[in-house]
This record gives C-alpha cells, structure tokens and sequence, in this order.
C-alpha cells in the first residue's frame, strides 16, 4: 500500500506541474500597461509582492516545520501523558481566542509591519521552549504559540491587502485575486517541502527537537526581510496621513452587515472543520487500514498538501477569466467539502478515505485565496487587522469546545459527521448571501 501512497503523490505533482506551466502570466500585463505609459519595465515592475512571497513562504515553512512533530514531541520525546499533550494543543487555541482582539488593535495603532515583526520574535521563543522538558514553558510556549497564530492569520493579510492598495499595484498589472492564489500555491508547495525537510531532519539526527530549532531559524530570517523591505501600514486612526480623514466606522456597524456576518460563519464552520480533520485524519486512515505496519504519513501529508497546491492554482486559472463570483465559488466549495465529511462519516475503504481527503484538502486550497480576496474586498483597511483577528474569535472557541466533547480520537465519525451538518449550514448562509448584488 506504501507504493500506492507513492505513487499517487507523484500523479499530483505531475498534475500541479500540468497546472503551472497553465498559469496566466501577470507580467504580461504589466508589460503592455508599461509600454502604454510609454515607461520601462522595471525589476520592481516585474516582481512587486516579491519580498511578500520571500518573507510568508519563511514564516509559512516555520509553521508547517513543527506541525507533523508537535504531538510526537509531547509524547514520545518529552513522556508527556495523551491528555496532558491534548491540554497543551487546546492552549494554543485559548491563547489565540483571548489575544485575537489585542493582536488586531495592536497592528492597527502600532504598525502591521511592527506587528509581522513581533511574530517572528515571539514565535521563535515558542519553538525554543517547545523543546524544552519542563511542563511550565510548555504551557508558556502555547501560549506565545496561540498569539503568534493570532498574527499569523490575520495581520499578515492585512498588511498585504492594505501594500497592495497603498502601492496601486493594480497599475502595475497586479491583481489582488491573484495574489492570494499566489500566495496559497506558496504555502501549499511550503508544507510539501516542510513536511519532507522535517521527517529528513528527524531521522538524520534521530531527535523531533531538530524541525522546532530550523523553524527558530526561518523566523529570523523572515524577521530580517520583513524589517529590511516591508514598508509599514496602519489602521486609518493611526495613520500619520489620516489626521483629516473621516473617522474608521465602529467594529459593531462592521460586523452587523449581512456579508461580514456571513463570513464569520462560513470561516468559523470551514476553518474549525479543518482543524478537527487535522485532527481526526490520521485515527480516520488507521481505522481502515488494509496493509499491516505503519502508514506512510510522510507520502500522505504530501499529497494532501499537493491536491490544495492543485486546486488553488485551478483558482487562479478559473478566476482570471471571472467564470463565477467569488462569493459562488465559495459556495461551490461549502457543498463540495460537504460531500467529503459526509462520506466520511459512513462506511469507506482506505482508498476512498484517502482520496475523500484529498478532494477535502483541494476544498482548502481553493478556499484559502477565496475568502481572502472577499475579505479583502468588504473589510475596509482603517481596521481591517482588528476585524480580521476578532473573525478568527469564534473559530477557536469552536475548535477547543469541539476537542472537549469530542474526547477520544476514535470518535471521529461522528466528528465528521457534525462537520458535515455545519458545512450544509454555511452553503445555505453563503448562498443568501451570494445572491446580494453587492457581493462579489
């Protein structure tokens, strides 16, 4: 069966690779808008998200460094008990639901930049007591863990999606649309390299300490970038040039508007069944399991991340002829990651099982550049970190109390099961919302 996970690993590079040669080209554009203001094309002209892409391919590469070992950590290095391991994870998940509305005031009123910055340092200090023994700095290091996801997820994008509009990139023949499938491709073909790099630094060095440690590394290095090139943006009351700008509506006339509402839901709903299949996934593979002897997690993890790399490209080819609404394709992807929970949850083969959840990971890789460009579009940038971290409020409330009664990871069908109902809610709650001229 290891030769099976092999191979169709492989048949999804091959795939990502026909994909990628089918890329529309952006510099194209940028070319033919440059020769029409009779100017040269410049190197800026050509890569203008360059030094975005260097700098969240590091930071992504850090995180996904430490994923597939973290639990292995706890457990088997440091002889930590399952539950004591799942408290630890279940932390995190706390830490990033308490801090999400300070990481979001911060970066408006400090600096997104400063704010990027502050992750790299604080996350770098997690790793470090990640792998240390003693169970205090444990919990200190989910702490800091769960603050840096908080910037992670949200002041990053803001401070993109503010440089994109600060900077006119659109004249430059960019495109924010693009740009985030850019970016998704980026994080997938990250977490393939990762997940390979992780289990070669482990077994060269037979200690699951090592991938925490390059991680502490990356982190630095996105640090130098992020200080050396970003230029700093903030929220519209923090702003040195919005002294006589109207004052940024309040976070309630915000969130009270049926689109962003809409958002929070499908976002909590699909990100928080996400989490649980990361999670469940593994239980879920064992469960049915034909062959004797452990799974290659190595080759599976590889293909899942290689059929989200697949579909967000896909986006990228679909969206640039504008096909559908983004807000459609979102629902598209509601009912289609549906279907896969659904199946899930009933009897299955290890076949169906793996391939379910690489259709469920291709859901990912399409959902990631959608609901950014949305985001990015109804959110305005006066408070846009503050509004992205308290969106991702309810999606870590819902993953700790999921944990909590979910209990033993043997429970994973009817895990899937309630996933499956939720999701049919946020196709329902999408589609209404799609419906609005409005919604893009």
């Amino acid at each position: 069966m290891s030769y099976y996970y092999q191979t169709s690993f492989c048949a999804l590079i091959a795939l990502c690779a026909l994909l990628l040669v089918s890329q529309p080209v952006g510099r194209n554009e940028s070319k033919r808008q440059a020769e029409a203001r009779k100017q040269p094309v410049s190197r800026h002209d050509e890569h203008p998200d360059k030094n975005w892409y260097r700098a969240y391919a590091l930071v992504m590469a850090a995180d996904w460094l430490q994923g597939p070992y973290l639990y292995s950590l706890y457990r088997d290095e440091h002889g930590l008990s399952s539950s004591l391991a799942t408290t630890l994870s279940t932390t995190g998940f706390v830490s990033s639901a308490i801090s999400a509305y300070f990481v979001g005031v911060f970066a408006d009123k400090y600096g997104r930049k400063l704010a990027c910055m502050t992750y790299c340092v604080l996350y770098s200090i997690s790793c470090f007591l990640t792998i240390t023994s003693v169970v205090p700095l444990l919990f200190l290091g989910r702490v800091l863990g769960g603050i840096s996801t908080s910037i992670l997820f949200s002041v990053f994008d803001s401070w993109m999606v503010t440089n994109f509009r600060e900077r006119k990139l659109v004249e430059n023949g960019c495109d924010l649309s693009r740009t985030y499938a850019a970016t998704s491709t980026v994080n997938s073909f990250t977490a393939i390299v990762s997940g390979v790099m992780s289990e070669v630094l482990v077994r060269l060095t037979g200690s699951r300490k090592t991938p925490f440690l390059l991680s502490g590394v990356l982190l630095w290095s996105a640090l130098i970038i992020i200080w050396s090139h970003w230029a700093e943006n903030y929220g519209a009351e923090a702003s040195p040039e919005a002294s006589g700008a109207p004052k940024s509506p309040n976070l309630w006339s915000v969130f009270k508007q049926p689109s962003i509402m809409a958002l929070v839901f499908v976002s909590t709903m699909f990100e928080g069944s996400m989490y649980l299949f990361v999670f469940f996934w593994t239980p879920a593979l064992e469960s049915v399991q034909k062959s004797s002897g452990d799974l290659p997690y190595g080759f599976i993890f590889s293909s899942f991340m290689a059929s989200s790399t697949a579909a967000a490209l896909v986006f990228n080819i679909v969206m640039q002829r504008r096909v559908v609404k983004y807000s459609r394709l979102l629902v598209g992807i509601m009912l289609a990651a549906n279907f896969c929970f659904m199946k899930l949850a009933g009897p299955k083969t290890e076949d169906a099982a793996f391939w379910l959840f690489c259709l469920f990971e291709a859901c990912v890789g399409m959902y990631w550049p959608c609901i950014g460009y949305l985001k990015g579009r109804l959110v305005g940038d006066s408070d846009r970190a503050k509004v992205y971290s308290i969106m991702r409020v309810p999606l870590n409330v819902f993953v700790v109390v999921s944990l909590m009664l979910a209990g033993e990871s043997d429970n994973f069908n009817k895990v899937f099961s309630t996933c499956s109902v939720l999701l049919t809610a946020s196709f329902a709650i999408m589609w209404a919302a799609s419906m609005k001229e409005s919604m893009p």
